[in-house]
């Protein structure tokens, strides 16, 4: 117990190093990060018939996916911004569907998905560098 506490106190000071001075997109990749980390909790807590810490860890996942489309700005950002806030919430609504029916591949789905959008915010991140 005390390594978990340990490893969350660094977890957290190194995720406030993180954000302090970051872009904005710097902070999407820090959050698709995070959520990325707890989709893998997820999974592993489904396959493990975990159910308790398996609704948490999900629930902290569209957290993060909320987060992330309250952020898009959809009056100026036009059809990409808007797709990407429909594949947010289909996000959302997958790992609502794995959590109900204890699906991993669902889980595994949406972090493929998630990785490929990743990628698109390093490139971008990579042409304001």
């Amino acid at each position: 117990m005390l390594n978990y506490e340990a490893y969350s106190s660094y977890h957290a000071v190194n995720l406030d190093a993180q954000t302090a001075r970051a872009t904005p997109v710097q902070l999407v990749l820090v959050l698709m990060d995070g959520l990325l980390e707890e989709l893998a909790r997820a999974r592993a807590h489904i396959a493990a018939r975990r159910y308790e810490l398996k609704a948490g860890s999900l629930d902290k996942c569209v957290e993060i996916l909320n987060g992330l489309s309250s952020a898009l700005d959809f009056d100026t950002g036009g059809e990409v911004v808007a797709n990407l806030g429909k594949l947010y919430d289909y996000c959302a609504w997958r790992l609502y569907k794995a959590g109900v029916e204890l699906e991993p591949a669902m889980v595994d789905e949406v972090a493929t998905l998630l990785t490929t959008i990743r990628q698109g915010w390093q490139g971008v991140q990579a042409k304001h560098e």
